[in-house]
């Protein structure tokens, strides 16, 4: 059954969190306290002890500095449940929640008080299980390309937030000194969070999982046609930006990593060319 949802769409979800068994997959760029506390009370109680929740979102500066999002919400998840994986992507922008094999909606609405209550959200309601699979491999591909974010990061970045909200709370906005100090906070936010994707310094494994995500995904690509999906899926690694992080130089030459990346491949005999084409070797 598909079933378009609309005005309202929060009982429907509430009736998703309440029959949750195993295994809860969230996809939301934004969340407030009060979707944490949304989601804390409606899951039941075996699920906080045993059960998985893996939480794909976007952590960055912009979203925090635009007030759009409070990474400490997640600091709940992980006071009332057991196992929670939380993935950061910066250009997540995908509003999607599935229970275990069985369930799915995709939305317009984030894990917000907003979203829940106040705007207007449409989507979609998918118990087909052929389908919700699906949604529910691509997705989990997808967010685990991304930073792994555990609790004594969230601690971390939430510090940070606190620092970026005192200087934007100052009455003087348009004072240099503050200014600059805002920029270099949440600077130092985006670095953490390079710091975590890239947790040994290295870029070229990410970039080597992403390569095969996206031909396993999209088919045969050309070289320019795999460097824009990067660039989309990793913005903070291939925006040119020079990032120098524990001493590890990001951003300025990403299309060398990449193309590096994509002979590693070809080295291991995961991807050939064919006609100007890298495509994935089909194992029998």
């Amino acid at each position: 059954m598909i079933e378009v949802i609309q005005r309202g769409w929060q009982n429907k979800l509430s009736g998703l969190f309440h029959n949750v068994r195993s295994e809860l997959t969230i996809s939301s760029p934004y969340i407030s306290d009060g979707g944490a506390d949304f989601l804390i009370q409606a899951i039941p109680s075996e699920f906080k002890n045993k059960g998985l929740l893996r939480f794909i979102t976007n952590l960055s500066s912009r979203n925090i500095y635009q007030g759009a999002t409070n990474p400490c919400s997640f600091k709940k998840l992980f006071d009332n449940i057991n196992l929670v994986q939380v993935f950061h992507l910066p250009s997540l922008h995908a509003k999607v929640y599935i229970q275990d094999n069985r369930e799915a909606i995709i939305t317009s609405g984030n894990l917000t008080a907003g979203g829940l209550f106040n705007n207007y959200e449409y989507g979609t309601y998918i118990t087909e299980k052929n389908i919700v699979a699906i949604i529910k491999n691509d997705l989990t591909d997808y967010g685990n390309l991304g930073a792994l974010v555990n609790l004594n990061d969230i601690v971390k970045y939430c510090l940070l937030t606190e620092r970026v909200k005192n200087i934007q709370n100052t009455e003087t906005a348009k004072n240099k000194g503050l200014d600059t100090q805002l920029s270099e906070v949440l600077n130092e936010v985006d670095n953490k969070l390079i710091a975590l994707k890239v947790a040994d310094g290295k870029i070229h494994p990410i970039f080597e999982k992403t390569i095969l995500y996206v031909l396993k995904k999209y088919g045969e690509l050309p070289q320019e046609d795999i460097n824009t999906y990067l660039s989309e899926i990793h913005p903070d690694l291939c925006n040119g930006v020079n990032r120098v992080i524990n001493g590890v130089n990001f951003g300025k030459k990403w299309k060398h990593a990449v193309r590096t990346s994509v002979q590693t491949l070809k080295k291991k005999r995961l991807i050939e060319k064919t006609n100007e084409k890298w495509k994935i070797i089909l194992t029998k």
